[in-house]
């Protein structure tokens, strides 16, 4: 499964690959619709599209029958900023029921024989509903081809970081998998349009690099992004955080176009259920930066790790504030985890752009570990899922200050940790620069030339897979099952298992059987694909400074 990251080395044979001839903006020469939902609470869906011309109002038509979109719904949001193309309309649809598939078609829809419609959705279950299903995690994926990460690249690019011709990329392969999953998380980092002036005197995009073709610039890379996701957003809905590449102005010498700045872009695209109050009333969310919603038995927590805090460490924009006070977040989140009944949902999953355990001196974020780590831990969430540096690094259950829970998998008390920054992005991976972590299981850099997705399944209230698929192969390469008895009282009915039953292996077969929770054995067990000596012992060119762009 390896192969093609060999192959990749071997046929270019050099550190870096230069595209002579840089491709032509692809600015307003692919646009389609760009059509995607949200959650919206237990009951709604919002239902976002993008068209040439304001709409008054935008409507949806909606059923639960492909041939038969009797019902209607509309609002009076059609947005847009002055750098962009399009406007950003949004429709919320209420009174759904739930775990209820419905087909929808949002009128006038750009022209595009890629969104024809009519597009599907999934409403989220009922709280307490223990139904299993899967979910899909990406983190820092951008746009791909020619705006993007494609098989040639510009200037001081990795070889490592660039595609092999005709390899798989991580949206098709979330594309061919949109089956095998409930909703898309996305916590921070889409698109990465910001890079284009970096792309540009890389002599990869053929732009002009003053503000008015850098705005086209931006825009096209964004409308590129959005246009290639509809692959599976026209089918799952997609839960979006920010990240520090929604505001970033890299290697910009004067302003940077309107929606590179403040969010803009990414604020008038979506529109998060950060106005719904889910199990704490009257605790409400702030646009599309932090909010909380309940599918089944999983409380899901998005937190935004760019704005409203103290001591920015590094970024290439000014601190913002989008609460109305600085701790507003933290308040958030203090009242939401208290508010969660573990008996109806017990799994907490938060997310969030920033990790602050790596094994990396780069991009940790200790003021987000100053604000947040000591409430996971308190209110004992289960995971957090993290990206911004471009690594995969699995990593044990750790308490605060960096104490690795002894129980490991099998019932600890600490959250579990995992980076998955390699979604995939021009110039998109880094390496593991410091001898490796205490915290890492299991990692992936830029030595293994290899891009991916996190599929999360809830098995059940006491089992969690996490599987991180290569986005060429589809295959599984990292795979890890986590125990936890959610043992929250005498109304939750928690499954506990012997411990003998929660086993723990790298590269060898689990032994046959299954445990009392009537999943094999083998599903409750920490597996890593082996990688051959040759591959891991292979030594490529580096550039001495990082060639990835940060973040």
């Amino acid at each position: 499964m390896y192969f093609h990251q060999l192959l990749k080395a071997a046929v270019l044979g050099m550190a870096y690959f230069r595209q002579v001839n840089a491709d032509p903006l692809r600015y307003n020469m692919s646009l389609n619709s760009q059509v995607r939902s949200a959650y919206a609470g237990p009951h709604a869906i919002t239902v976002s599209w993008n068209t040439y011309y304001e709409l008054t109002p935008p409507i949806v038509h909606f059923g639960e029958s492909k041939n038969a979109l009797s019902r209607r719904a509309s609002s009076d949001v059609s947005v847009t900023y002055p750098t962009s193309l399009t406007y950003n309309n949004h429709v919320r649809i209420e009174g759904l029921q739930p775990d209820t598939k419905y087909w929808y078609l949002p009128e006038h829809l750009i022209n595009s024989t890629e969104a024809v419609g009519p597009f599907t959705f999934r409403t989220p279950r009922l709280i307490g509903d223990e139904t299993p299903y899967s979910v899909a995690l990406i983190v820092d994926m951008g746009a791909m081809g020619s705006e993007g990460l494609g098989d040639t690249a510009g200037a001081t690019i990795a070889t490592q970081d660039i595609l092999m011709p005709g390899e798989q990329n991580t949206i098709q392969s979330l594309a061919k998998a949109v089956d095998s999953y409930d909703f898309v998380m996305h916590p921070g980092d889409l698109a990465y349009a910001d890079t284009w002036l970096t792309e540009v005197n890389q002599g990869y995009l053929n732009a002009t690099t003053d503000l008015e073709g850098g705005a086209k610039a931006y825009e096209s890379i964004l409308d590129d992004f959005y246009d290639q996701c509809t692959s599976f957003t026209q089918h799952v809905p997609y839960m979006t955080a920010p990240g520090n590449h929604e505001a970033n102005c890299i290697d910009a010498a004067y302003d940077c176009p309107v929606g590179q700045t403040n969010f803009t872009g990414y604020e008038n695209h979506f529109r998060m259920p950060s106005d719904v109050a889910n199990q704490a009333p009257n605790n409400f969310g702030v646009g599309n930066m932090w909010y909380s919603y309940d599918n089944g038995m999983v409380h899901y927590i998005m937190l935004d790790m760019e704005t409203d805090m103290p001591d920015y460490a590094e970024e290439s924009f000014d601190p913002i504030q989008f609460g109305s006070y600085l701790y507003q977040q933290r308040d958030f989140l203090a009242a939401d985890l208290a508010a969660v009944d573990r008996c109806m949902t017990p799994w907490i999953v938060v997310t969030g752009h920033r990790q602050w355990y790596s094994s990396s001196s780069d991009g940790q974020c200790i003021a987000c570990q100053n604000i947040f780590e000591e409430l996971f831990n308190e209110y004992q969430i289960d995971i957090y899922l993290s990206g911004h540096y471009h690594v995969y690094e699995r990593q044990h259950s750790i308490g605060l200050n960096g104490t690795i829970d002894p129980k490991g998998m099998n019932d600890p008390v600490a959250p579990w940790y995992i980076i998955n920054g390699i979604g995939g992005h021009y110039g998109g991976l880094n390496p593991f620069n410091v001898a490796k972590s205490p915290y890492q299981v299991y990692g992936l850099s830029i030595l293994n030339a290899t891009y991916g997705w996190s599929k999360l399944t809830f098995h059940n209230r006491t089992h969690l897979t996490h599987d991180f698929i290569n986005s060429s192969s589809d295959a599984v390469l990292d795979t890890a099952t986590l125990y936890k008895s959610h043992n929250f009282g005498a109304a939750c009915k928690p499954v506990v298992l012997p411990s003998s039953t929660i086993s723990s292996s790298t590269n060898s077969s689990m032994p046959a059987g299954a445990s009392a929770s009537g999943l094999p054995s083998s599903s409750i067990s920490s597996n890593a694909t082996s990688m051959p000596s040759t591959f891991l012992s292979r030594t490529l060119a580096v550039p001495t400074t990082s060639s990835s762009v940060s973040g």
